[in-house]
């Protein structure tokens, strides 16, 4: 007769391990990981790209008050991250100056805290003078052709339609661009022939009637450049908050998103 088994006692059966975390460790692995994604996105400002607002008209009709703009930031050269912060940057790779006619964005000489942005129109080395409004470089003037601006002042904000523009198809360097001039005002007509220095760039705004350029405070040196403007990626022009101007008015441009700069 077969003898009824008797089971073995049952192997005790473990609970699965738990790794518990303290609310310290939690924090420190959040703190990493968010200073992770700061310095990421530091370091893409610093050496890659770096998007900008428009405030001011100076580059107006190429660039309007509310435009925002991407700025590639290696055009000239890669930087070590963050080495443009206090001083002049410092190149990874090897330097390379922009062409005339690039736009740029650069620190003000005058203030280096303040990005300006304009076009370089004098190169090391140029000679730039300006005759009753007609650009020269090296002694040749900038190639320009008269063209009908009715398009660019139903864009254009409001503080600036009461001026006599005349408006400019021009050619400098490799870009092929607007400019415009107003012609009630003669107070940038004419500047005496200038050399530009090495290592500086002359540089002017579009709206050249408008625009506080190398022509009032000097030359930008090569080291205050931060890189090229290259895009638009947004455009909302909003009115002066200290305007009395019953006709300035919030401008959404969603046709110029997606423009590039030339």
């Amino acid at each position: 007769m077969q003898e009824n088994s008797v089971p073995d006692q049952a192997a005790e059966v473990s609970p699965p391990v738990i790794q518990v975390i303290s609310k310290k460790q939690k924090f420190i692995k959040e703190v990493k990981s968010f200073t992770f994604i700061i310095l990421s996105v530091l370091i893409f400002r610093s050496v890659l790209f770096e998007p900008f607002k428009i405030p001011s008209g100076s580059m107006i009709p190429t660039l309007l008050i509310g435009d925002f703009i991407l700025v590639n930031k290696f055009s000239y050269g890669f930087k070590i991250p963050f080495s443009d912060w206090f001083t002049d940057p410092v190149y990874i790779t090897g330097e390379k100056y922009p062409e005339r006619g690039d736009v740029i964005v650069f620190k003000y000489p005058k203030d280096t805290n303040l990005n300006y942005i304009k076009r370089v129109v004098g190169l090391p080395g140029d000679t730039i003078e300006v005759i009753d409004k007609v650009v020269y470089v090296n002694n040749k003037p900038i190639v320009t052709k008269d063209i009908d601006g009715k398009e660019i002042l139903e864009d254009m904000d409001d503080r600036y339609k009461s001026y006599q523009f005349k408006f400019m198809e021009t050619k400098t360097g490799n870009a092929t661009h607007v400019t415009q001039i107003d012609v009630g005002n003669d107070y940038f007509a004419n500047y005496y022939k200038f050399t530009v220095p090495k290592e500086h760039f002359f540089v002017m705004g579009d709206n050249r009637d408008f625009s506080a350029d190398s022509r009032r405070w000097g030359t930008v040196p090569f080291g205050h450049i931060k890189g090229k403007a290259i895009m638009i990626w947004f455009s909302l022009s909003v009115p002066w908050p200290w305007s009395d101007d019953e006709q300035e008015s919030w401008k959404f441009r969603p046709w110029r998103i997606g423009t590039i700069i030339k």
